[in-house]
């Protein structure tokens, strides 16, 4: 576990910071911007990149993906350069929940798939990659996005292991379950062999 060190009243504000950024629905922005209408009537409701490529719009679906990584990444290297580890990993913490439950939507946000990679990145750039490659990896076989966000998510504790990241395996118990959580009716789908496939509508 990493210890605590700095002090309660810094760390409310980088969980604040890092909350705040992760709300930002890019999601929701980018489609209102290149006039997609409103994601959360289509398709699966859902505000991230999977369902942005449902709408037919690679672009937009791209971009989704890289700021929704992004700004979990940038809450990550931003506490990380002011303050110290227990502050970074705080603020990853914070901005994969923003992301979940953002402010901005009254509550109801994403599953955290994006941004949880992007967190890990920031985190531990080797442990990111290991955890994006078995992203990539289940993605390839098995054209399932939700699946691919489970395995990533799981296999983090795995990698944190790997590379000597002990410090990091409590943060990446937590972060896996949030993610496994907001992925629940994407469970009872894939256990009953429904869930759709990448960039099937």
């Amino acid at each position: 576990m990493t210890p605590i060190d700095t002090p309660i009243l810094i760390l409310g504000l980088w969980a604040a910071v890092g909350y705040g950024m992760g709300s930002v629905p890019f999601g929701i922005v980018l489609s209102r911007l290149m006039g997609l209408g409103d994601l959360r009537k289509q398709g699966s409701g859902n505000i991230g990149a999977t369902n942005v490529l449902r709408t037919g719009n690679k672009t937009a679906a791209a971009l989704t993906l890289i700021l929704d990584g992004g700004k979990g990444t940038a809450a990550v290297l931003l506490a990380r350069a002011i303050s110290g580890e227990d502050a970074t990993q705080l603020a990853g913490l914070a901005a994969l929940i923003g992301h979940c439950f953002p402010i901005f939507l009254k509550f109801k946000g994403g599953k955290g798939a994006a941004t949880f990679l992007g967190v890990m990145l920031g985190l531990s750039f080797p442990l990111g990659l290991a955890c994006c490659a078995s992203w990539l990896a289940t993605a390839y076989f098995m054209r399932i996005s939700s699946l691919s966000a489970l395995v990533a998510a799981a296999s983090s504790l795995l990698w944190a292991a790997v590379f000597g990241q002990a410090q990091m395996i409590g943060l990446c118990a937590v972060l896996a379950l949030l993610v496994i959580e907001r992925h629940r009716a994407n469970i009872a789908r894939l256990t009953a062999g429904t869930e759709p496939k990448i960039g099937q509508k």
